[in-house]
Parts: structure tokens; sequence; C-alpha cells
């Protein structure tokens, strides 16, 4: 894998919150579990997984995310 600056510098970060996620966006502030669909949620819920580039610093995964989604996402957690 590689970031679109080039670098193949590519760390995985995974961690358990147990429920005790907390997401603000605008004008949503939210406890509990991770919200699903995003670029940096699993399956499970409790897991925040995504990979980070080391050289320049950017997430890796499907971007632009509307805030639409983002809305969703986290009413929904």
């Amino acid at each position: 894998m590689s970031c679109e600056c080039g670098s193949d510098r590519i760390m995985f970060v995974n961690g358990k919150t147990s429920d005790m996620c907390q997401c603000v966006y605008q004008d949503i502030n939210k406890d509990g579990y991770v919200p699903s669909g995003l670029p940096f949620s699993d399956k499970y819920g409790d897991y925040i997984e995504f990979d980070l580039c080391l050289e320049c610093g950017r997430m890796q995964g499907k971007f632009p995310v509307s805030d639409a989604k983002v809305k969703k996402a986290i009413e929904e957690a």
C-alpha cells in the first residue's frame, strides 16, 4: 500500500473503545459506539481502525465523505 504522496510508510492503527467513542461533528456530539461506514470504523462497533501515512499525515481511505453520511453514521451509532 502506498499513499497519494508516494510514500509506503503506512502505519495501521486499531483501538477498542468499549462503547466509549466520542464523536463531535458540527452540531452533533455523541458518545457510544464507533460510527459505522466511515473511513476509520470497522463492522463491529467497538473498534477504530485506520491506515496513516507517516510521511504526510494523511489518513488513508475513501474521501471525501459527505456531511449527510457523517451525520447519519454518528446519529445511528
